[in-house]
């Protein structure tokens, strides 16, 4: 594909380009008496900030002391605009869905020619604003870029956070270089919606309340509706309705929260479909006291064997196919709340007794070991319930003198009060890792500064979805910063992420970034006041600072850089000190989200805070296509272990034809550790264990105002006992929540077993027929869809393998009699040059084509097609597998994803490009594109156009 190549401003849209000067004048001359936001009509002079309350406030200036910068120049210069310092190519940008077909292209798109042709592809997609076919849609990154970074700085200006035009130019600029160069990207919404709408909804992240009443119920309802239509996320605590055994005023016995979830379910089932840019995120939470519990423990595990039953009938057992959508719970992650006393009575083995919603009676008192052990068993089977520590979480609470935090979002690292929402935004920390390999530290500090100063300008001028929700976040403003990037950041400089010194690091890099904000925050309060609810918080608040920097001494000094280390320490006290005088502007400031298509944007080899899943991957080509390409990440790790250049590049060929590191030439033993990932290699034996996940969230969780968003891998032979040990270790480590999936727990199987079924079964060489003898045993079978009848006779080897089909149906010479007899010759011939069934029935069946429709076959009550009979019958009478593989065959296989299938042709049945599938067994298809999402924390993303399923 053709590209141009421009420089500053050539070939730029004139608008998108406007100079630093032009973009802020006249608007801000404009705000240098802006008599309408002041009272009785008065002036104030550039600078003044109206105090939270709303009243005007005499600039810092007129009160006789110097003020404090908040924002001061680090990567760019007065005067020259960010756009003209780096190169522009003109790109095609192209999204393929499932089946190989353009689902999205724009051409002549222009985009800085350091990123990636991914990156290009999914934010021209997914954040380009305006209609394509009317030629009213952006074209330039120079455009997105400038509607967000420009819109914010308005309102920065009109909100009084800067004192004069200098200060917003060059936060303008310097928020502008941080999102061109990769360095920083804000949540989802942001993109989509600032610059475009007066008010726009800008959080990923929301937590609604329900009170014991229908109204409140039914209110719930239409909320969340609302909330996954526009592609956010929602989380509630059901405990307050009462429980399935409790009276209702009027007579009778309620529901109880189980039941009500059944209706929630399905609406966010029928919605996820028609939402922008994803599908439904919701997380559904109950107390561990409640009356109810022991159902809810269970429902999903119960739903889950429901399916497994219709997969066994012959239903589709797709994610997205009917075996899934006929059972309920499929829509949401559950979590039970969690107290310390009940985890204590865990461990000594005592009762636990729950306790009725209405009048706090007793209610059933079992062994707290015996509920454990079943959520422990429920997880075991479906993934859920996972757990949230209440006492854990309110012990870091900022704000307990309000209310005590219910809830969380989606994927459990927004928790706060009910009725709230969280913007995010994240770094991408991989920029700030110098060339000799020291983490730049000012330029961090800085990141963080300037983003934290957008993300709370934009709390007053966005909107939320309900009143309660409004209020609550211009009386609190709660953020949510986070990074992405740390398990390349880490194997980059050749520390091993389940090891001290990988924990050790990334505990300090999390410190810093934890007492910025809240740093940032304090300068900002003595800017514009502090949030409406600090002053009945402050003692609290304080207490919780205090306690994050105390932190920092835990840090083991031996592993951490000096700069580093000093910095984690330094920036809380600041924080402190400045807290202290001056109170904070928000009430919570960083969380670890999943980092979705955002980490797609900054073209991140990790997210969030998982390591890595595999050290190769596959790189969209500009012309369209993939290649397999060993990550970045590795050679730099080599060199950092004090590898030669010769060695490196022996390595990481090995590592291109292998797809592990496993057996390289050179490697000593004792390095592995560095590139353990977070599933084991096709063709390796090592990953990175369940409880390295544990303890590195518990390593960077003291310096985080809310909780992480992460899975816990754990292998296809843990057990029960594995899963409640990771829940106890999880508790003891401090975290706030735990989530675990147990690789192979759902019946849905990708396409990558029957793939390696057929490894082995593949002749090595020329391909040889192997011919059936003159006289061979053979089966005859009639059938009959929906009236349609025919006859299918396999002919047999001695061993009983099938080797050739006939399938006779209608009258001969007719042209569906022709169709039959040209597919049974086609899957004869493939039988005899030893292609395996496994993998001819994971291509046949369920194509859906008439006639289709009841059979008389109880194995096969439904067929979609007559393929799709012929072959489920194959499967049935001759694919000798195991229970699981037999789910694979009798239900849909998943397909490849599309960014897969134009790879080269000695690429197409490679072990590393089944690695993914082989992890992803119980992802959906993209709702987008159509291609397998992979797991990404707690919920899903796409690696073909960068949808996900939570909050990004």
């Amino acid at each position: 594909m053709a590209q141009t190549k421009t420089h500053g401003t050539n070939g730029a849209d004139p608008v998108a380009a406007e100079t630093l000067a032009s973009t802020l004048g006249a608007r801000y001359d404009k705000f240098v008496t802006p008599k309408h936001l002041l009272p009785n009509g008065g002036t104030r002079a550039t600078g003044d900030a109206p105090a939270s309350n709303g009243k005007a406030r005499k600039p810092a200036k007129a009160r006789g002391r110097k003020v404090t910068p908040l924002v001061e120049r680090l990567h760019t210069t007065p005067g020259t605009h960010p756009f003209d310092e780096v190169t522009w190519d003109r790109r095609t940008a192209a999204i393929k869905d499932e089946t190989g077909a353009t689902y999205y292209e724009q051409t002549g798109v222009e985009v800085p020619s350091g990123w990636s042709q991914t990156a290009t592809n999914i934010v021209v997609s997914k954040y380009f604003h305006g209609d394509l076919q009317k030629g009213q849609r952006e074209h330039s990154v120079r455009q997105l870029i400038n509607r967000v970074t420009e819109t914010i700085t308005q309102w920065g200006v009109e909100g009084g956070y800067f004192v004069d035009r200098e200060e917003a130019e060059a936060f303008y600029a310097e928020l502008t270089w941080l999102c061109l160069h990769q360095y920083m990207a804000f949540n989802s919404p942001v993109w989509f919606n600032v610059g475009v709408e007066e008010k726009p909804q800008c959080s990923a992240c929301f937590i609604n309340s329900v009170e014991d009443t229908m109204e409140s119920i039914l209110t719930l309802c239409k909320t969340e509706g609302m909330l996954f239509k526009f592609g956010s996320g929602t989380g509630s605590n059901l405990s307050p309705i009462r429980s399935a055994r409790e009276r209702l005023g009027g007579g009778g016995t309620a529901s109880g929260p189980v039941s009500f979830m059944k209706g929630f379910d399905a609406f966010a089932g029928v919605i996820k479909s028609g939402g922008k840019t994803r599908r439904a995120a919701k997380m559904v939470i109950l107390n561990v006291d409640h009356p109810d519990i022991k159902d809810f423990v269970i429902c999903k595990a119960n739903e889950e064997k429901k399916a497994w039953a219709l997969i066994d009938a012959g239903y589709d057992g797709s994610i997205d196919g009917e075996a899934y959508n006929s059972v309920f719970f499929q829509n949401a992650n559950h979590s039970v709340r969690v107290t310390d006393d009940f985890m204590q009575a865990v461990e000594q083995n005592a009762s636990w007794t729950t306790r009725a919603i209405l009048d706090g009676r007793p209610m059933d008192t079992i062994p707290a070991k015996d509920l454990f052990r079943s959520m422990a068993d429920a997880a075991w089977i479906c993934g859920d319930p996972g757990m949230q520590f209440h006492t854990t979480i309110n012990a870091w609470h900022t704000c307990p003198n309000t209310a005590p935090i219910h809830a969380s979002n989606p994927c459990s690292e927004y928790m706060f009060l009910n009725d709230t929402a969280c913007n995010l935004a994240s770094l991408n920390l991989m920029k700030f890792r110098r060339e000799d390999g020291r983490f730049d530290v000012e330029a961090y500090q800085h990141a963080v500064h300037v983003t934290i100063t957008a993300m709370e300008i934009i709390v007053s001028n966005a909107s939320y979805p309900t009143e309660r929700i409004g209020i609550n976040s211009e009386n609190f403003r709660p953020l949510g910063i986070g990074y992405a990037n740390l398990g390349a950041l880490l194997m980059s400089n050749g520390l091993a992420y389940d090891s001290e010194e990988g924990r050790a690091f990334a505990a300090a890099v999390t410190a810093v970034m934890g007492g910025q904000a809240y740093k940032t925050s304090a300068q900002i309060a003595e800017r514009v006041g502090p949030f409406n609810g600090y002053a009945e918080n402050r003692e609290p608040m304080l207490r919780v600072i205090a306690k994050h920097g105390a932190h920092v001494d835990r840090i083991n000094p031996q592993f951490v850089p000096d700069d580093l280390l000093h910095a984690a320490g330094q920036v809380w006290d600041d924080a402190y000190a400045l807290g202290e005088v001056h109170g904070f502007r928000n009430s919570q400031a960083t969380v670890l989200a999943p980092t979705g298509t955002i980490a797609f944007m900054m073209d991140c080899d990790t997210t969030g805070v998982e390591p890595d899943i595999a050290l190769v991957k596959y790189k969209k080509l500009v012309g369209g296509g993939t290649i397999k390409i060993v990550n970045n990440t590795v050679p730099l790790a080599l060199k950092n272990l004090g590898y030669h250049q010769d060695l490196i590049d022996a390595v990481v060929r090995y590592i291109e034809e292998n797809d592990t590191i496993e057996g390289a030439p050179g490697l000593k033993p004792e390095h592995l550790p560095v590139f353990d990932c977070a599933f084991k290699p096709v063709t390796g034996l090592r990953s990175i264990h369940y409880m390295g996940h544990i303890l590195m969230m518990g390593a960077v969780q003291p310096y985080l105002s809310g909780a992480i968003s992460k899975t816990v891998n754990m292998p296809k032979e843990a057990t029960v006992a594995d899963i409640e040990e990771a829940y106890l270790s999880a508790w003891h480590e401090g975290l706030k929540a735990i989530a675990i999936y147990r690789d192979g727990s759902k019946r849905i199987q990708p396409l990558s077993t029957s793939l390696d079924k057929a490894a082995t079964g593949t002749v090595v060489g020329k391909p040889r027929r192997r011919r059936l003898p003159d006289e061979r045993v053979s089966i005859t079978h009639k059938f009959d869809i929906q009236g349609h009848e025919g006859y299918l006779t396999v002919g047999m080897y001695e061993d009983g393998t099938p080797g050739e089909l006939f399938i006779t149906m209608s009258k001969e010479g007719s042209t569906i009699s022709g169709l039959m007899d040209s597919l049974a010759t086609a899957t004869s011939i493939m039988l005899q040059y030893g292609v395996p069934l496994s993998v001819l029935v994971d291509k046949f069946t369920h194509m859906r084509f008439e006639p289709s429709g009841f059979t008389k076959n109880p194995q096969i009550p439904m067929a979609k097609s007559i393929v799709d009979y012929i072959f489920r019958w194959l499967a049935l009478k001759f694919v000798d597998v195991d229970p699981t593989l037999r789910d694979t065959v009798a239900a849909r296989t998943l397909p490849l994803a599309s960014n897969m299938t134009e790879a080269t042709p000695a690429q197409e049945t490679t072990k590393g490009q089944r690695f993914l599938f082989e992890n992803s067994a119980d992802a959906p298809s993209c709702a987008e594109c159509g291609a397998i999402m992979i797991r990404n924390g707690s919920c899903y993303k796409c690696l073909e156009c960068g949808s996900t399923s939570g909050c990004s």
